[in-house]
């Protein structure tokens, strides 16, 4: 996918691109922004609806509204991505859902905002988030490339922007919906669309983010655009599909995160806002919780940077989600105090944080970069398959049973979903191919990057 110049002197000899950290900065910049953004609106947005209707079905509704599309059209713009180029759709879809994030407190102040507009509205920024997130993981391989990283670093980079991202938000937006209102938050989710979109478009260097060709990925001249310039999308699509099918570990993935997602969102946008509304706590509750286990995230995640290419993957994974699952739904359950809350939740974000990086690095590792936009597309679609309807069973559930009963039933399934997946043969793949990153034919390549002597590398809590 790299679209990088060379340069061939008089000997012949192909001269590489100068080591930059501009492109990695960029990106990981943009998903910061991003994040943060999103974050303060997954507590402003449920609280404006439970604050207006009082009605858990109905904020899971909203919830659905926003996740479907966005799984949905991600799925189906993996090959979009790969013809256009991720650069063009990170920044067009991020300045849609600026517009469409700032309509919302907009209606709302002249009383243009009755509920089936907010679900429309919430519907287009799903929609457009989707490929835009999409659009700047893709660019992640590259950028590691560019900077001349190993991509477990570039990954684990990733996700401590991501949580210290996710750490940062909930707090701000807890305190922001506390002191001034949700729609506050609303709007500032709206600013860093906008702010987001202008740093992919403006700040990244020139040939950043091309389309991921066959060829492009080698740094070959010439050979960009050779065999796909003709390919129809569904035949593209198809590519993708078939790919990703014969992975069985990228399969035993996302069947697995699909789960424990549909879990989250449940718990994120229903359960944790009950919770708080139930015990008195109110949303600066919610921004507390979510930020202390953002903020034993990062360090997690810092961690697996450092050293997560010496650990055992499969170990240190399955260990991450033991810590990072089912205590969060039992310790509410129990009605513990908050410093005991507080306290299981930093040790779950401190699991959480090695999650990612290692799943990431296994994705860029085992796929070619040609491939890239459609496979990733399609296991994060499938992985978040679960996400629109964890709002909707988690507020069902607790419509016909109570809070309580929710939390615990919900724990169980996690502890079952992430201890029994491990006993499957797949994972013992996850530490294969260290050191590796997949080449434009499909053949794991030695990596043109700066290289561990030993390497590790869909959403889950991202």
């Amino acid at each position: 996918m790299t679209s990088t110049t060379v340069d061939v002197g008089t000997a012949g000899t192909v001269d590489p691109p100068a080591r930059s950290f501009r492109p990695l900065v960029g990106v990981l910049t943009a998903t910061a922004v991003s994040v943060t953004g999103t974050r303060v609106s997954a507590i402003a947005l449920p609280w404006f609806v439970l604050a207006t209707t009082g009605s858990a079905t109905m904020t899971g509704l909203v919830a659905f509204a926003e996740m479907a599309p966005y799984v949905l059209v991600k799925a189906l713009t993996g090959p979009v991505v790969d013809r256009l180029g991720p650069r063009v759709v990170s920044w067009t879809t991020d300045a849609l859902s600026a517009t469409a994030a700032g309509l919302v407190p907009l209606l709302h102040a002249q009383g243009l905002l009755p509920f089936w507009v907010l679900l429309v509205m919430v519907a287009v920024i799903g929609a457009m988030r989707g490929p835009g997130d999409l659009a700047k993981s893709v660019m992640v391989p590259e950028a590691a490339d560019r900077a001349r990283v190993p991509m477990e670093r570039a990954t684990g980079l990733s996700g401590v922007t991501e949580r210290l991202a996710s750490t940062i938000g909930p707090a701000a937006g807890g305190g922001l919906v506390a002191l001034m209102g949700p729609l506050a938050g609303l709007a500032v989710n709206a600013a860093t669309f906008a702010l987001g979109s202008l740093i992919i478009a403006l700040a990244l260097p020139r040939g950043m983010g091309r389309p991921a060709l066959p060829g492009a990925a080698t740094g070959s001249p010439g050979s960009a655009g050779e065999g796909e310039q003709g390919t129809g999308y569904w035949r593209m699509f198809r590519e993708g599909f078939a790919f990703l099918r014969s992975e069985p570990l990228l399969l035993a993935v996302t069947v697995m995160v699909g789960i424990t997602n549909l879990l989250d969102a449940g718990f994120i946008t229903v359960l944790v806002p009950v919770w708080a509304r139930e015990s008195g706590n109110g949303p600066a509750a919610i921004g507390l919780t979510t930020g202390a286990m953002g903020a034993t995230a990062v360090v997690g995640s810092l961690i697996a940077a450092a050293v997560a290419s010496r650990l055992p993957r499969r170990t240190v994974f399955f260990v991450g989600f033991l810590l990072c699952g089912a205590p969060r739904f039992v310790v509410l359950a129990m009605g513990a105090p908050m410093w005991v809350v507080l306290t299981v939740f930093a040790i779950g974000g401190f699991g959480s944080g090695f999650l990612n990086p290692i799943l990431g690095a296994v994705l860029f590792e085992r796929v070619p970069r040609h491939l890239l936009g459609r496979v990733h597309a399609l296991g994060d679609s499938l992985a978040w398959a679960g996400i629109p309807l964890g709002g909707l069973v988690a507020g069902a559930a607790v419509a016909l049973v109570g809070l309580i009963p929710s939390l615990l039933g919900a724990g169980a399934l996690y502890f079952a979903t992430t201890t029994l997946a491990g006993l499957r043969p797949e994972w013992r793949e996850m530490d294969k191919l260290r050191g590796h990153s997949a080449g434009s034919g499909g053949e794991a390549t030695g990596s043109t990057q700066v290289a561990d002597d030993r390497w590790e590398p869909v959403p889950t809590h991202s």
